[in-house]
């Protein structure tokens, strides 16, 4: 009797790395990963080179559980003896590889679950990722996840995960990694990306790879906290292309903080939804980019702009930890370099603060007269070889009040030239580090620079090996970054997701707004031509004229100002494209202008812009976001890292605005929008005029919805 397997053969198999997909992180129950993370046994269910790969790969990484491949015609997989059907397998897998079409795979999940397996690998595609190409895949996808139930899964459409500490392998192809008993985490949507991660040759133990594919049911935040439970995981990558569930992440970031175990983040994808909106300048600078890294900033996540970045950046923090601050000393023997060093440390968030008493001290002893003792350091080569004197003048460095000390020395390659003359540079880094709190590292200007064989000596002589500048600086700013001391942030307010979207008028806006606390100018509504005077006489000069129901209204002529005899105004008033004006008191004084927008981010939350307002808005595009809710404090610190915030002080003696008043009309759009939330989807404030003695929203936009 033939028995019929419980799965179909190869369709729908991805040929090789993963789309873009669309992230998906639920709100169910959280599931107990460690079975799939760290399982002893693995069920490879499939044909192929790909499952055979499964098999091949937890063989040579020297996986000592067990592995059991399940085929409905063969005998062996990849030489290890398979199984007909599912059913068959002599045990319950802790893990499961499904290499079978999409349909069979739904099939094979609800088999798994049923016997309770402790999760599995979706490797096919064709679901939601595909829906407008095949129409089923929406509906196929959530057949998935009931099937699964309670039994974790990863993808679909996803290779899996690596797990170095145990050489547990759930992968189907190659990769560059090796065994390590502590390393760094890394997870992302992206299996191509992963295999690329894995060929990296800069020194970093890495002790995990898993990828994430549709996160059809767990997300990037589930797998981050599964990661972090390991005791031997020393800190977190993630590749993120969408966030997902904002309750996961902050769970995330909270278990990282309470562990003291660092995440580093690279987020791709910008959104062009923001951009669309034509009313508002808020729109246009917090799109979904701006909100990703208000974010990450909240969750004291580390932000880095590239993959090597983040690599380096890993590498730093799972050596040296976060860095205790972003004083670094640099040292070199090349004033080309040092040139170099300061040069590429400006505008970042790093110190080459002067030396100190001490170090010049201890640097002269150690130079002699003819070196000028500078941050960085040109330190010539009259010591090169001189293995003791190179231990104590970067000993000297060293002793300075810093997060880092940095080494700068490329080695030459060494297939055409001898590492001979270098081995000083390592062996005095080493006794200088050895006597020192201050890490130490040491940087290849050129990522060629250092080998990996290279960087492993280093890392044996306790040293950091940190390849390529730029990647280097990156990294020591996001790990200083990671060693600052913050409160643990307030649950982030949610949007809800309005429906029939209207823009109020200026006067409804400021009304509604006035309501929470928000300074706004005497004004009054004429309705006709005739109640112009009227109006103006009551409101008296200094006054504006506005037309009502004009976007962007100063480019299109609708504001007319009074200084002093409104005559003229109301003349040119009555010639407006409008039916009605916003007759309204002229605030004076004006030390600044500021923009305060609110903007729903269905990904992120709300995000809060502050930003030069008025005409300086667009020309100077100075701002900085937050994400709801904030507290006082969050405001004045944020407003510190405008360019306009000289303005604020008081420039060149002129008076210094109202910090509290600033702050207090921040506070009252908040408040405005915590009440709002569930149908809120923008408001905004421009320009919100700054005196000596107050802060007065002169004009304002809100768009609000119906509740879903």
């Amino acid at each position: 009797m033939v028995k019929k397997p419980l799965f179909l053969l190869a369709e729908n198999i991805p040929a090789g790395g993963s789309r873009r997909l669309r992230a998906r992180e639920g709100a169910q129950m959280r599931r107990d990963l460690k079975r799939l993370l760290r399982p002893r046994s693995i069920a490879v269910i499939g044909g192929g080179a790909w499952c055979a790969n499964v098999v091949e790969q937890c063989r040579k990484m020297g996986f000592d559980g067990t592995i059991w491949p399940v085929h409905p015609t063969r005998d062996t997989l990849a030489d290890v003896p398979a199984f007909a059907g599912i059913e068959d397998v002599p045990g319950v897998p802790d893990a499961a590889f499904i290499g079978v079409n999409r349909h069979a795979t739904v099939e094979i999940v609800r088999h798994l679950a049923g016997i309770g397996a402790g999760g599995a690998v979706c490797f096919a595609s064709g679901f939601r990722e595909a829906q407008a190409e095949t129409g089923d895949g929406a509906g196929l996808q959530e057949a998935l996840l009931q099937a699964a139930g309670g039994m974790p899964i990863l993808g679909p459409n996803c290779y899996g995960m690596i797990n170095y500490l145990d050489g547990a392998l759930l992968w189907p192809d190659q990769h560059g990694g090796q065994r390590c008993d502590r390393g760094v985490a890394i997870v992302t949507q992206s299996s191509n990306i992963a295999i690329n991660l894995t060929m990296q040759a800069r020194g970093l133990p890495i002790a995990y790879v898993v990828t994430a594919g549709n996160q059809a049911q767990t997300g990037l935040a589930d797998l981050g906290r599964a990661l972090l439970a390991d005791d031997r995981v020393s800190a977190l990558g993630l590749h993120i292309e969408g966030i997902g569930d904002l309750r996961a992440f902050e769970a995330l970031a909270a278990e990282a903080r309470a562990r003291g175990k660092p995440i580093v983040a690279l987020k791709a994808g910008r959104s062009d939804h923001a951009r669309a909106a034509a009313v508002s300048h808020t729109a246009s600078m917090a799109g979904s980019d701006a909100g990703g890294r208000a974010l990450l900033d909240r969750l004291g996540i580390a932000r880095v702009a590239s993959l090597p970045a983040l690599l380096e950046t890993l590498k730093l923090v799972h050596f040296a930890g976060p860095l205790r601050s972003n004083r670094i000393a640099s040292m070199s023997c090349s004033g080309g370099e040092a040139s170099l060093v300061a040069d590429s440390a400006e505008g970042r968030d790093i110190v080459l603060p002067p030396l100190s008493a001490r170090q010049r001290d201890g640097l002269r002893a150690a130079l002699g007269p003819k070196v000028a003792l500078a941050n960085p350091l040109d330190y010539h080569t009259y010591i090169w070889g001189d293995t003791a004197a190179m231990a104590r003048a970067f000993a000297a460095m060293l002793s300075g009040d810093l997060g880092l000390g940095c080494l700068i020395v490329d080695f030459p390659r060494t297939d055409r030239c001898s590492m001979a003359a270098w081995d000083c540079a390592i062996e005095a880094s080493r006794l200088a580090a050895g006597g020192s709190t201050t890490p130490l590292a040491l940087i290849a200007t050129l990522p060629e620079g250092m080998s990996e064989p290279v960087a492993q000596r280093c890392i044996d002589a306790g040293l950091i090996p940190l390849l390529g500048l730029d990647d280097a600086l990156s990294a020591i700013e996001a790990a200083a970054f990671l060693g600052e001391a913050r409160r643990d942030p307030a649950p982030l307010l949610l949007p809800g997701t309005p429906a029939a979207l209207r823009t109020l008028s200026e006067a409804e806006a400021k009304a509604e707004l006035a309501g929470h606390g928000l300074a706004v100018p005497r004004a009054e509504r004429a309705t006709q031509a005739g109640a112009l005077a009227a109006a103006a006489h009551r409101i008296g000069a200094p006054l504006v004229i506005k037309a009502e129901g004009l976007a962007h209204k100063s480019d299109m002529g609708g504001v007319v100002l009074a200084p002093d005899d409104p005559q003229a105004a109301l003349a040119a008033a009555r010639r407006m494209p409008c039916d009605s004006w916003l007759v309204e008191e002229m605030v004076t004084g004006a030390v600044a202008e500021l923009l305060i927008g609110v903007l729903r981010d269905p990904a992120h939350g709300f995000v809060l812009t502050l930003a030069a307002g008025g005409t300086l808005t667009e020309i100077i595009a100075d701002s900085t976001q937050l994400l709801l809710p904030v507290e006082a404090q969050d405001i004045d610190a944020a407003l510190d890292t405008l360019r306009i915030a000289r303005l604020l002080e008081g420039y060149r003696g002129k008076p210094a605005a109202d910090r509290e008043a600033i702050v207090r009309a921040v506070l009252a759009v908040q408040d405005y929008v915590i009440a709002q939330a569930h149908r809120l989807e923008e408001v905004e404030i421009n320009p919100l005029i700054c005196t000596p003695d107050r802060a007065v929203a002169v004009d304002a936009l809100i768009t609000i919805g119906e509740p879903t």
